[in-house]
């Protein structure tokens, strides 16, 4: 099952998680977010922006994050140069698209960027869920993207803490894996645990693990991960 941890934007707090056995971690580039990443030094920072610095891409010793984690960007309807810029900058691995962004954007962004950018990049679509027909969604993007994520739907874009009827997960009908994310909190492993939907990928963690916006309760962390590694 893959871990994702969202919401990401402390140094020490990336370090610290990097230490466990999680599979994603996620970056917002929404600046409405309060999980926002905003610019930190190269010295104090994990991920220092350096896309307003016009220099080469960041160095092997400057790429701190371990390589077994793959970097997600978050963004909400963000213009396509933007988004390859911060794929150049921050080396994602996986482009998750949280706005309404359409078909047509989305694979023209996979133009732009494979293969001469980031030839192994991933586009996960958010699709917010309140009801059955919500997945209809999907059909949309069948095709264009590698993963859904499917989150709540509420008047926030991610980290609202709330989480809806799981057991509509089994109106969802297409073939591209997919992560659950919504309201996960410490409580919640075994539950998650009874999920057989033949396309479940993995979860994402977020606001119910936080002391406070963008940063974890580490333990919280280990200890939930141990219950759905064990």
């Amino acid at each position: 099952m893959i871990v994702k941890v969202c919401g990401m934007r402390d140094p020490e707090n990336i370090r610290a998680l990097q230490q466990l056995d999680v599979d994603w971690m996620g970056f917002i580039f929404w600046p409405q977010s309060p999980r926002f990443v905003q610019m930190v030094s190269s010295r104090a920072g994990i991920i220092p922006d350096y896309s307003s610095l016009k220099e080469d891409r960041p160095t092997a010793k400057e790429q701190t994050i371990t390589s077994n984690i793959k970097r997600v960007g978050v963004f909400v309807d963000e213009m396509p140069q933007s988004i390859v810029t911060r794929v150049y900058n921050y080396h994602l691995d996986i482009v998750q698209l949280h706005g309404s962004e359409s078909r047509a954007m989305i694979e023209n962004l996979r133009r732009t960027l494979v293969p001469d950018i980031q030839p192994d990049i991933k586009i996960m679509k958010a699709i917010s869920i309140e009801t059955a027909d919500d997945f209809k969604k999907t059909a949309d993007y069948e095709g264009a993207v590698d993963y859904f994520l499917f989150d709540t739907k509420c008047q926030e874009v991610g980290g609202s803490g709330q989480r809806f009827n799981w057991a509509l997960l089994d109106e969802y009908k297409g073939d591209k894996p997919f992560i659950l994310s919504g309201g996960i909190a410490p409580d919640m492993a075994e539950e998650i645990m009874q999920i057989k939907h033949p396309q479940f990928l993995g979860i994402d963690l977020n606001s119910r693990f936080e002391t406070e916006p963008g940063v974890k309760d580490i333990e919280k962390i280990k200890s939930f991960v141990s219950l759905l590694r064990k």
